[in-house]
């Protein structure tokens, strides 16, 4: 389960990208990068949190999906680079991990010795799109 995981608090707003994710989509394999697009729950993740940072019940609760489910994608999707992970920081100080769509497009070719290329196009930086 991801660190900071907790309910949902209106008082929560400041964001603060975490530095230590390192870029997995370049370390990812092909593989693992088509079937985690290939999961219907991870891209309705991935749909959701196109557009704004969301905590994993905020996910739960508009992909009507069970919290323990959000969380294993969630994971999933992070570990494939096709999702960052913000800290959302509370005035009471209470803290959850917020996450978003990393990506604007996913490009799969075959290479000339037939090996699967997958080439992520990034979002702009980290924390960008803090609302």
């Amino acid at each position: 389960m991801p660190h900071g995981a907790k309910a949902c608090n209106e008082n929560m707003s400041v964001l603060n990208p975490r530095q230590d994710q390192p870029d997995h989509a370049a370390a990812v394999d092909p593989q693992t990068l088509l079937s985690t697009l290939e999961d219907p729950v991870c891209r309705t993740i991935l749909e959701a949190a196109t557009e704004e940072w969301l905590t994993a019940p905020e996910i739960s609760e508009r992909c009507d999906v069970p919290c323990s489910t959000t969380y294993r994608k969630v994971e999933r999707l992070a570990e494939s680079g096709l999702i960052e992970e913000s800290v959302r920081i509370s005035s009471t100080g209470h803290h959850a991990t917020g996450y978003r769509t990393a990506f604007e497009d996913v490009t799969i070719g075959v290479s000339e010795s037939g090996d699967l290329e997958v080439d992520v196009s990034r979002t702009s930086a980290p924390g960008a799109a803090a609302d």
